[in-house]
């Protein structure tokens, strides 16, 4: 069995590289993949689509098993799942096969996204829980530009076909050893499974609320950018695809990295910093201030501390990522875009801290699960074929344009302030 917390950690985080990698493949080879099966841009984004249904329709089943009994078993049996459907993926012969191949990859990865952050939040000490999600959430950027960097790299030398099988034989080797975690032990849920009560009860948070609300139109930027970014350079820019993919992958492994990194850090201190100044608020109850009137203070202050680090960075990427794509040549999209990853992984870490920390702990793996639904539902899983149909009429430039509208208004709604009301009331 593994038992220490940070081989634990390790095994997670590294199973989440290779779920990224699996899933940004296809923006690598995406070109070349339309050329042979002839698949028109709105057709190409709409594989970013079907995987998405298949990842948000099943997570919300993932997490209330998981918060009723083990999430091991659930998370080996998503590795094995998302792991055959990408090799699926490379024995495509048309839309179809490849659409359904694309989908059971989301379903595979619903299972992992949903269950493993909350084992992550049990085994990490107190006061360190953003840095240990930063550590997992670091294999976003790693893995996505993995995927851009090996795709690329074994498409050219081998063919789109084989970037699939590259990507998905690794996966069904790690399974099998989710099954050896040891489990922390946790309060478990023991009300009827009840998916749509529960996210009735989630719903209704408001801290909660509005980091969902706020990190839907964060993933309808960031998944359209993410997908399309390849084909965009390639297009604008007449770089060829494999160096488009070598230089924007390399970006976001360090741009993302050092997002990841300095979020998660600068969310604990925030927290930290809030909690002590807590001690002389005069204020009354925190929790009462921001409408959470049955959370602890500590756990309202780090709620708070983190959106205001989410703000930031969707406020400060939103100009980046104009600039970007407005530049006139290759080199300063890429610097532009630089600076703009680390700004959009900011929230990486703090706003998974979010969803955890502002619900009951026998709903986390609930929360995370219908965050997942919602920001998929409400995000990416319209910004790739909706920017691939603009692309079809008009040129990729403008279709990009509306990426850095949606990065700021997450910014603003993650902006979070006490009710003035509430406080006036408190005060009197």
């Amino acid at each position: 069995m593994i038992r220490r917390p940070t081989t634990i950690l390790a095994l997670l985080t590294a199973l989440n590289l290779l779920n990224y990698l699996d899933r940004y493949v296809v923006s690598a080879v995406l070109p070349k993949l339309q050329e042979e099966l002839a698949l028109s841009n709105f057709v190409g984004g709409l594989l970013a689509t079907v995987f998405l249904i298949g990842y948000f329709l099943t997570s919300p089943i993932f997490g209330t098993l998981a918060d009723r009994g083990k999430r091991k078993g659930l998370i080996a049996l998503g590795v094995a799942i998302w792991s055959i459907a990408t090799i699926a993926s490379g024995f495509a012969t048309g839309t179809v096969s490849l659409l359904l191949a694309r989908a059971m990859v989301g379903v595979g990865e619903a299972s992992y996204a949903t269950l493993a952050p909350t084992i992550i939040d049990d085994l990490a000490p107190p006061g360190k829980k953003s840095r240990w999600l930063a550590v997992f959430f670091v294999a976003t950027p790693i893995g996505s530009a993995l995927g851009y960097l090996i795709g690329g790299a074994v498409e050219h030398a081998h063919g789109w076909r084989a970037a699939f099988f590259v990507a998905g034989g690794p996966g069904l080797v790690a399974a099998g050893l989710c099954l050896l975690i040891a489990e922390p032990s946790r309060k478990l849920s023991t009300e009827k499974a009840d998916v749509l009560g529960a996210a009735k009860k989630l719903l209704a948070r408001p801290l909660y609320r509005r980091g969902v609300i706020g990190y839907s139109t964060g993933t309808f930027a960031i998944g359209a950018f993410a997908y399309w970014a390849p084909k965009f350079i390639y297009k604008a820019y007449d770089m060829p695809l494999g160096r488009a993919n070598f230089v924007f992958g390399l970006i976001t492994v360090v741009g993302g990295a050092i997002g990841t990194g300095v979020g998660g850090v600068w969310a604990d201190r925030r927290a930290q910093a809030a909690m002590k100044a807590r001690a002389a608020d005069s204020h009354g109850a925190l929790g009462g201030r921001y409408g959470e009137p049955t959370l602890g203070d500590d756990d309202v202050s780090t709620v708070v501390a983190c959106l205001r680090v989410c703000a930031v960075g969707s406020l400060l990427a939103a100009p980046l990522a104009l600039a970007a794509f407005l530049s006139p040549s290759a080199t300063p999209f890429f610097v532009f875009c630089f600076f703009c990853e680390i700004c959009v992984f900011l929230s990486s870490s703090p706003i998974n801290a979010v969803l955890l920390r502002s619900v009951p702990s026998e709903l986390r793996a609930s929360a995370l699960a219908l965050a997942i639904l919602m920001i998929h539902l409400f995000g990416d899983l319209w910004s790739p074929p909706l920017v691939g149909l603009i692309a079809d009429y008009a040129p990729m430039r403008f279709a990009m344009m509306i990426l850095p509208i949606a990065f700021a208004a997450s910014g603003i709604i993650w902006w979070v302030r006490p009710r003035p009301s509430t406080v006036t009331t408190q005060t009197q």
